[in-house]
């Protein structure tokens, strides 16, 4: 890497200082981890006593910190706060944000548990609890790169702001789709979303898929089982057409990107079936079934859902129900950004010059909110080392991938300028 000496001499400081507050890092995180801050709209408490914990921690090291509370009145305190720490760069007109959200998805079955989800241990170099991986350990290391960079007083060429956002796991309603309606962000920015990884640590992610959740509701006629040409089985009808959209979705969307490489193609997975009728001897009259669909960016999604309603008309001209269909979430794949592009030749080097490791440029199935950025015309990577763990009973982050993503986070608005 090309730096001149008292740049270096910064990163050299930098790791060190990092090194050297690895426990303390190691405690925030535990800290943190013990706030149960499982989304509201999945039956938990929410994010605001976490984001108290975040926000007086980074006030008390001196950082601007700003709070952007969003109205929900469906939780006790009513609001879903955002919380935006800031360091001003000598170019005021531009920032490096790091997105990181603060809430969990619950923690699931807990006899598959070896330990309380929400009492973090510490074990064989690892933190066990829930959202200690998705997004504990990332958002921590941004947090404290942030505060690593204040306590040096480090002139940065462009502002860096980290913002711990509400509502990820549920959608981005009370978080990143709210602050992008509001304009926080700008086309100038360079957007790095820190809740994407692998375990070597070298996948940077430009691009996702489109994503498609769907409720199919067949309709007949409910009847006592031992009188089937009395009514109209839903269940059956159903169970068909699920075998006709598999059938039909994966022989037409074939394409492949190998950029994409764990699932090169699209994907269409029938998931979740709502209970019919509680008893074995009746006929079901109603039958609902759920699709997870994630589209390669070349194909729409209005392609997709027009296919899809064309078998369901079919169906019901064939067996003279009523089919409807619920589109549950829906989110367009945003444009791939450039493998080349300002931000994702800063992560390459930060990682490069902290790790010695070399990039692998990908994309993936899943969704962050990186891809809502991408829809705004932002260049977005997501960027992190960890297993994949997220979501699973028994979720961890390994310590020295929390240390060593920290280092990361802290050097990259430092080699900024040598770009």
């Amino acid at each position: 890497m090309d730096t001149n000496s008292s740049n270096k001499d910064l990163v050299d400081r930098v790791i060190e200082d990092i090194d050297r507050d690895a426990q303390t890092i190691q405690d925030f995180t535990v800290q943190m981890l013990r706030i149960n801050a499982t989304n509201s709209r999945m039956g938990g408490p929410g994010e605001i006593e976490r984001a108290n914990y975040i926000q007086k921690f980074l006030e008390n090291e001196g950082l601007e910190v700003s709070r952007v509370e969003v109205p929900d009145d469906s939780i006790p305190g009513k609001v879903r706060p955002n919380l935006f720490a800031r360091i001003e760069g000598k170019d005021t007109s531009r920032t490096l944000w790091y997105v990181g959200h603060m809430d969990t998805v619950p923690e699931g079955s807990r006899e598959l548990w070896n330990s309380d989800p929400f009492e973090p241990v510490v074990r064989d170099g690892k933190i066990i609890a829930r959202g200690a991986e998705d997004n504990g350990q990332s958002m921590v290391g941004t947090i404290f790169a942030i505060r690593e960079l204040k306590r040096i007083g480090a002139s940065l060429p462009f502002n860096l702001e980290v913002v711990c956002v509400s509502d990820e796991e549920f959608g981005s309603d009370y978080g990143v789709k709210y602050l992008i309606e509001k304009g926080y962000f700008k086309k100038s920015d360079l957007m790095l979303v820190p809740d994407s990884g692998s375990p070597s640590g070298t996948e940077i992610e430009v691009a996702e898929k489109g994503l498609l959740w769907l409720k199919i509701t067949t309709k007949g006629k409910q009847v006592h089982a031992s009188l089937p040409s009395h009514g109209l089985n839903a269940h059956r009808v159903g169970v068909r057409l699920q075998i006709a959209l598999d059938d039909y979705l994966h022989k037409k969307y074939v394409r492949r990107n190998s950029l994409f490489h764990e699932e090169t193609k699209s994907t269409f997975e029938l998931t979740k079936v709502d209970a019919n009728v509680p008893n074995v001897n009746t006929i079901p009259g109603v039958d609902a079934f759920y699709m997870d669909c994630r589209v390669l960016p070349e194909y729409s999604l209005y392609r997709v859902l027009k296919d899809i309603k064309s078998i369901l008309k079919k169906f019901e001209k064939k067996y003279k129900v009523k089919i409807a269909m619920e589109i549950v979430q829906r989110d367009d794949a945003g444009p791939a950004t450039s493998k080349d592009s300002e931000i994702a030749t800063l992560v390459k080097r930060g990682l490069k010059l902290v790790t010695g490791k070399k990039e692998k440029i990908v994309g993936i199935g899943g969704q962050t909110v990186g891809n809502l950025f991408r829809l705004e015309g932002i260049p977005t990577v997501a960027w992190g080392t960890a297993d994949d763990v997220a979501h699973q009973p028994n979720e961890y982050c390994w310590i020295k991938n929390l240390i060593s993503d920290t280092k990361v986070f802290a050097v990259i608005p430092l080699i900024a300028e040598r770009t």
